[in-house]
């Protein structure tokens, strides 16, 4: 038996949201189609206080976000305006072009709220890359649940444990959100070549070996591994096939040819990209690093 692979998640922050984001790192670029993992910590906006992230890029990958508190407002150049609520599915495929908008939604300014969620990034098969941008939204109660002896099972994209979700995924992919009672064992099946498994919250061991909370695990492909949880356990398991080649990631583009990327870069710089509807502030290009 091998041993699980043990990733530390880094500090980052976005907006003045803390983050945490153990993928990708040095040690692992991709767990099946996901390329980046975002844990946006519970953090207490007071009144006046939100999310404002102005108009950016997307190449060649889906975003979705999932949130456990407060909301999120999703606007696209494709002309979507949407408000994401707990435990709905925000989901974005970006194609060969598209630019978008997350904030605090306005009726949420005057109040004192929580923010609490995650955001990932899915690369697109090399078919998908520079195809048509799309947006979807699946409310909560549109996602498949499984809730037995204690262990509580919600696919959130893709399928896994007798249970598919409605969000249109582009490859095989694994996304379920766990939350487990105190004393509560899970088998995780080999149904998909490559997972991961992020927790959230609670004490927990994975073939009786403690996991620390915030950090990454990857599990060894082809076994079987039994999660306990030793206290109440939430967390995030999530994998799927492994991508048909290797991809760059340079600032939100995702390609799997760098002059895909390069050019993605010098059209944002110059303004020739699709805009979202009634927004006219936006994020403008990083300088590339030396």
């Amino acid at each position: 038996m091998n041993s699980p692979l043990v990733i530390r998640s880094r500090t980052e922050d976005v907006q003045g949201q803390p983050i945490l984001r153990p993928l990708p790192s040095a040690q692992c670029r991709s767990v099946g189609p996901f390329v980046f993992f975002d844990h946006m910590l519970e953090t207490r906006y007071p009144v006046g206080k939100g999310m404002n992230i102005r108009q950016h890029p997307h190449i060649g990958l889906s975003t979705l976000t999932y949130l456990f508190e407060g909301e999120l407002q999703h606007k696209d150049s494709l002309g979507s305006d949407q408000t994401v609520k707990p435990g709905d599915v925000s989901w974005m495929t970006a194609g060969s072009a598209i630019a978008h908008v997350e904030r605090t939604p306005e009726a949420l300014w005057g109040t004192d709220f929580k923010m609490h969620g995650l955001q990932i990034w899915l690369a697109s098969p090399k078919e998908h890359e520079q195809g048509p941008g799309h947006y979807s939204h699946h409310p909560a109660a549109s996602l498949p649940v499984s809730d037995n002896l204690g262990v509580k099972i919600r696919m959130i994209a893709g399928k896994g444990f007798c249970l598919e979700s409605p969000v249109p995924v582009l490859s095989p992919t694994l996304y379920a959100e766990l939350e487990l009672k105190t004393a509560t064992t899970l088998l995780i099946p080999t149904e998909h070549e490559e997972r991961a498994l992020y927790v959230l919250d609670g004490d927990a061991q994975l073939n009786g070996e403690p996991i620390e909370p915030h950090s990454l695990v990857l599990l060894p492909a082809g076994e079987e591994m039994d999660l306990f949880a030793e206290s109440d356990c939430h967390a995030m398991l999530f994998g799927g096939a492994p991508m048909d080649g290797p991809r760059r990631i340079n600032w939100n583009f995702v390609a799997s040819d760098p002059a895909v990327i390069e050019q993605a870069r010098q059209r944002w710089a110059a303004g020739d990209w699709p805009t979202v509807p009634g927004e006219s502030e936006r994020i403008e290009l990083p300088l590339a690093k030396s």
